[in-house]
């Protein structure tokens, strides 16, 4: 089978979803964690926390949440809905973190969860340390010529 026919024969078999509908789901979905991310802010606000350690609770607790939602299986089903809504925020990557752990911790704590659970860090570290590299080397040429101080 020639690549083009593969291509169009997985095009047909594919199931459609409307756009609308993902990016809907994608929205609404993902306005509701940003939402509920700032009920949290609220609180911890009122609680007396200063704006830092306020934004860093938020973060952990939406952190555990996802976790948590992702061990009782819940956030996959979650996920189906929306897309992308709860990939981008902070959410989506503690689901990333802890989704192969649950998905090979019957292999054990060395065979199975120890070595899968770095399998989605290794790219973002990568990603972080080349980004962290390239505006650094931008900055420092903008210092040079005076842009910035």
């Amino acid at each position: 089978m020639r690549s083009e026919d593969y291509q169009q024969l997985v095009w047909r078999k594919t199931p459609k979803k409307p756009l609308w509908k993902g990016c809907l789901g994608a929205f609404l979905i993902g306005g509701l964690i940003c939402a509920l991310g700032e009920v949290f802010q609220e609180i911890y606000l009122y609680l007396g926390l200063d704006e830092t350690a306020a934004s860093t609770m938020e973060s952990v607790t939406l952190v555990l949440f996802s976790i948590l939602l992702t061990g009782i299986g819940v956030y996959d089903k979650l996920s189906r809905v929306a897309g992308a809504g709860t990939l981008v925020p902070i959410t989506g990557f503690a689901n990333a973190m802890s989704s192969p752990v649950m998905e090979f911790r019957v292999e054990g704590m060395v065979l199975g969860i120890g070595p899968k659970i770095f399998s989605v860090a290794g790219s973002v570290i990568a990603y972080g340390v080349a980004a962290s590299t390239f505006y650094g080397l931008i900055y420092y040429i903008l210092y040079q010529i005076g842009v910035v101080g």
